[in-house]
């Protein structure tokens, strides 16, 4: 059965800026350049039937194109050993009624909603045996990062294999943003 997200994918030259930090940080599992992106909602595994559905709930969404600026770094879970390192987003209430609209077609087809609050952002780095005290290294050294904005015209739905050296992602379809 496919495992399924909705993404936007990121230019290469941020994709690559982003990797370009993505070092001096023991324990640190790096996200592969290529696998860069913003999830918008993770689906997990769906039959093919719900597949076919969710492909075309996806094709019916309307929303206008984006512009988008990362900026800041952060972790997850918060007031807890990190897991998750990130980069962030600035506010963008496009983003946000994108998102909504993307959950309101999923909901609609049967996926129960998600049931975490939609916090945007883009995972670099995971760890097994965080050290606190190294990631707020590296979040010092790297306060400062933000990135100059970007367009984003389309948004994606891939599949992810997981596997014993990381997960595998293809693209299954695209969707494109129009001016309404």
């Amino acid at each position: 059965m496919p495992r399924l997200f909705v993404a936007i994918d990121l230019p290469p030259a941020h994709r690559d800026r982003i990797q370009s930090i993505c070092t001096g940080l023991a324990g640190a599992r790096w996200t592969p350049a290529e696998q860069i992106h913003l999830t918008l909602r993770f689906i997990g595994e769906v039959d093919n039937s719900l597949f076919r559905q969710i492909t075309a709930a996806l094709a019916e969404i309307s929303s206008e194109p984006l512009t988008l600026q990362i900026n800041g770094l952060g972790y997850f879970p918060a007031r807890r050993p990190p897991r998750v390192l990130w980069v962030g987003l600035e506010n963008n209430a496009g983003l946000l009624q994108l998102r909504n609209r993307i959950e309101t077609a999923l909901v609609r087809i049967g996926l129960e909603p998600e049931g975490r609050k939609f916090a945007p952002h883009i995972t670099i780095g995971r760890f097994k045996k965080p050290s606190l005290h190294r990631v707020m290294d590296f979040m010092a050294t790297n306060k400062l990062f933000k990135l100059p904005p970007f367009p984003v015209k389309e948004f994606h739905l891939y599949t992810s294999k997981l596997t014993s050296t990381g997960a595998i992602h293809q693209l299954e379809a695209s969707y494109p943003l129009k001016t309404l």
